[in-house]
């Protein structure tokens, strides 16, 4: 069979492979599929978009409703978008317009804003009855007439600057005022502490009578005064000076009842000739467990004067009492500093105890205003050291050091003491009168009291010339024995007061006046002799 020519063969079709129209056809779909996307996200964002605007409104005002439902009327009134804020602000401001208008004479606009103020506080009372949240139909007229007004004050040029002007010089007064009425606070809180109870001054009174119309009362007295009980350095000797029975009573009954052996107690009371009579008939007729108890007159005590006693001498001085009574209405003197107990010589005896008890070799010195709550007799067996005063130091608070009390700026204290240095408390302290005697202590008092004559040094008190008569021979106890401040704090720890051994309400809180801290009172009450006829008839009279 014959070919054909070249020229005439029929053409042979290529045809495309196989998987090139696999390709084709994969990239046709995912085309497609991408137009359709886009397609639809277009479309959704055009849709969506005000769908999910309008459920956000209607979420936020779902939460504002809860908000107003559950927001008491002081969030109320502090929230930045409340009409109760709005109206409170603007109250606030009209007040200062009518303070300002009032002393400009413009009584008519003093008097608008005023009406006012009186209708944004009936508003707001109202809305803090119901519980609800001011409407805006409410609060609009009042806060457009307020704001009227407003702007008619400004327009009377009670401008920013006068209204700051004015508010200062009412805070300046108002701040006289505030301290004005705390110093008369304190002068008449320091009168109070300083005024004795009438039921006190009854007792006194009917004890004095009996002292000076019994005669056996002297009598008995007159026994007892040389009894050899109140010279054995074998008993345990306490020694009081005071003018407050009561309060003494108090002392003794406690350091009695709280005795291991209370026969072996021996108390030397010193106080002043107007209460001597009423202090010997208490304790010559009443019972004290067999305790001695010696009552002395201070004006006995006549070698106890002006040519001995630099402090004598300083308190009959013209100039001191002058400093003392006519500087009272002075309110840049600290109104305790008028307090007669320090330029009372009883409360400067505790110096001269050597001197008044030359026989005796150790004795504590109780203050009139504490209560005994454990047996005191281990003090004496305590080893001081050789040092002559055993004390409770009071440092752990930081206003108890020596700095505190004294002038440091005089160079004959910064010379010779440490301003750091711990200082301690009377009250309830241990005396080795043969230490004090070699040491010579009552001197060291006498020179420091010359030395303070013009009150350089220290202004009043006997703490001060206590810390520095007794610098370096004082030796530490331990805080339980001496727990001070029932006088004036009034949150002491309740475990630090039980398990002290004296506790002390020094201060102006006195546990027998008024004044006194309720807490604490009863610790003191509960050594009161009630069964006293005199007692039942003076504090119910």
């Amino acid at each position: 069979m014959r070919r054909r020519a070249t020229d005439f063969r029929r053409p042979v079709r290529r045809r495309f492979s196989w998987w090139i129209w696999v390709l084709l056809f994969l990239f046709s779909i995912a085309g497609f599929v991408l137009f359709v996307v886009q397609h639809n996200h277009h479309d959704e964002d055009h849709v969506e978009q005000p769908v999910l605007y309008c459920l956000c409104q209607e979420i936020n005002s779902r939460n504002d409703r809860v908000v107003h439902e559950n927001r008491n009327f002081t969030e109320e009134i502090l929230s930045a978008r409340s009409y109760a804020r709005q109206l409170a602000e603007q109250m606030t401001l009209a007040k200062a317009y009518v303070i300002i208008a009032k002393e400009h004479n413009n009584l008519h606009l003093a008097w608008e804003l005023s009406s006012k103020i009186r209708s944004c506080q009936l508003l707001l009372s109202k809305a803090a009855m119901r519980e609800e949240p001011i409407s805006l139909d409410e609060a609009e007229p009042i806060i457009k007439s307020v704001s009227s007004l407003i702007f008619k004050a400004q327009d009377a040029h009670y401008d920013i600057a006068t209204t700051m002007m004015t508010m200062k010089s009412h805070i300046q007064s108002l701040e006289e005022r505030a301290n004005a009425a705390t110093v008369q606070s304190t002068v008449f809180g320091q009168l109070a502490s300083e005024s004795i109870p009438k039921n006190l001054q009854c007792i006194d009174i009917k004890l004095t009578a009996d002292w000076l119309q019994d005669k056996s009362i002297q009598i008995l007295a007159d026994e007892r005064k040389n009894s050899p009980r109140l010279v054995d350095n074998n008993l345990y000797h306490f020694c009081i000076f005071s003018d407050n029975l009561i309060a003494v009573s108090v002392v003794v009954n406690s350091t009695i009842s709280n005795a291991e052996h209370p026969k072996q107690l021996v108390f030397h009371i010193v106080t002043n000739g107007v209460k001597y009579g009423a202090m010997q008939a208490w304790f010559l007729t009443n019972d004290f467990k067999g305790a001695a108890i010696e009552v002395q007159n201070i004006e006995d005590l006549t070698w106890l004067n002006a040519s001995y006693s630099p402090v004598v001498k300083q308190l009959l001085d013209a100039d001191s009492r002058k400093y003392f009574f006519e500087s009272s209405q002075d309110t840049s003197v600290d109104p305790k500093f008028h307090n007669p107990k320090y330029i009372s010589l009883l409360n400067h005896l505790r110096f001269y105890i050597p001197e008044i008890y030359p026989q005796l070799e150790k004795v504590v010195f109780l203050d009139d205003d504490v209560v005994v709550q454990k047996d005191l007799t281990p003090l004496f067996s305590l080893d001081l050291h050789g040092n002559v005063n055993g004390a409770v130091e009071t440092c752990l608070e930081a206003f108890h050091r020596y700095y505190k009390y004294l002038n440091f700026s005089n160079p004959l204290i910064s010379s010779k003491f440490d301003p750091q240095a711990c200082g301690w408390a009377f009250g309830m302290n241990v005396f080795d009168l043969i230490a004090w005697r070699k040491e010579n202590v009552t001197a060291r008092y006498h020179y420091w009291q010359e030395q303070n004559s013009d009150k350089s040094l220290w202004k009043i008190g006997t703490l001060p010339p206590g810390l520095l008569a007794f610098y370096g021979l004082t030796e530490p106890l331990d805080r339980r024995w001496h727990v001070l401040g029932l006088g004036y704090d009034m949150n002491i720890d309740n475990r630090l007061i039980e398990t002290a051994a004296v506790i002390h309400y020094n201060g102006n809180m006195k546990p027998w006046l008024k004044l006194s801290i309720g807490r604490y009172r009863p610790l003191w009450e509960q050594y009161l002799n009630r069964t006293h006829q005199y007692l039942q008839d003076c504090v119910t009279s």
